[in-house]
């Protein structure tokens, strides 16, 4: 695991936007089982529009698990998972997608065979506005410059950090109320990542609610408003990034020690 200081050129809880009262993301009493085996243990987490969350835990904690739960691909065997106000949890994929909900997944998924712009181009297939949508395509490409040089190209010949800049992409076309990225940092160099974590900070920064899992425990809590750190399918802290830091126990859970 790869934990790293945080960047001290900004604030750790500098806000961004106005935090709303209600929440736009919730799970409630979430529990969630692979057959006889269970891995979510009565999970509760409330996001607020505009926040900027990160789940935190070891392999095998459950972290990629909640996010599919919020998808739609996994059912909880209880609990419920509330979508501004409304209750999706038993509500397929492809309507939580509509209701504004975009991930970026863990080890990038782009489409291999398809150039970038026929990527980007899927990642707004659900939206109405289609009008639009190629004005969007041209500020991810003002957000991201090097996928502007690769358009034409497709994505199995694009560089790791390439691919994630065109995973986020697709994501952002979509224009989604709830950004949900699964190990945004995973497989690249410490300056791709540093990268990575500065244009996250900018997305939340323009109103983008995100939930980000993450292994990079300091680097994500140095960006973020609040954590959960899960521990064996179990949130065992919950709190702002600041006092998460400062956390006595933090790296003990993390870790999977006892607290």
């Amino acid at each position: 695991m790869c934990l790293q200081t945080p960047r001290s050129s900004k604030p750790i809880l500098e806000k961004r936007v106005t935090v709303e009262k209600a929440p736009i993301l919730e799970l409630r009493d979430v529990n969630v089982a692979y057959g006889k085996i269970q891995v979510l243990y009565n999970i509760n987490i409330s996001i607020n529009k505009g926040e900027l969350i990160c789940l935190l835990g070891g392999n095998a904690s459950g972290k990629s698990t909640t996010l599919k739960t919020i998808l739609g691909i996994v059912r909880p065997m209880s609990g419920m998972v509330m979508l501004n106000a409304q209750d999706v949890t038993k509500k397929p994929t492809s309507h939580i997608i509509r209701e504004g909900v975009a991930i970026v997944p863990e080890n990038r998924r782009i489409f291999p065979k398809m150039s970038v712009l026929e990527n980007l181009e899927i990642g707004a297939m659900h939206r109405p506005d289609r009008s639009a949508v190629n004005d969007d395509i041209d500020s991810m490409f003002a957000l991201f410059p090097r996928l502007r040089q690769r358009i034409n190209k497709p994505g199995m010949v694009l560089s790791g950090g390439e691919q994630q800049m065109l995973a986020m992409a697709r994501a952002l076309v979509s224009k989604p109320e709830v950004l949900l990225m699964d190990e945004p940092s995973m497989g690249l160099s410490p300056a791709l990542v540093e990268q990575q974590f500065e244009i996250i900070e900018d997305i939340n920064s323009k109103g983008t609610t995100i939930l980000m899992v993450e292994q990079n425990a300091n680097m994500a809590l140095s960006i973020a408003d609040r954590g959960y750190v899960l521990q064996t399918g179990e949130i065992v802290l919950a709190d702002t990034a600041q006092n998460l830091l400062n956390h006595p126990g933090m790296q003990q859970a993390y870790l999977g020690g006892e607290l």
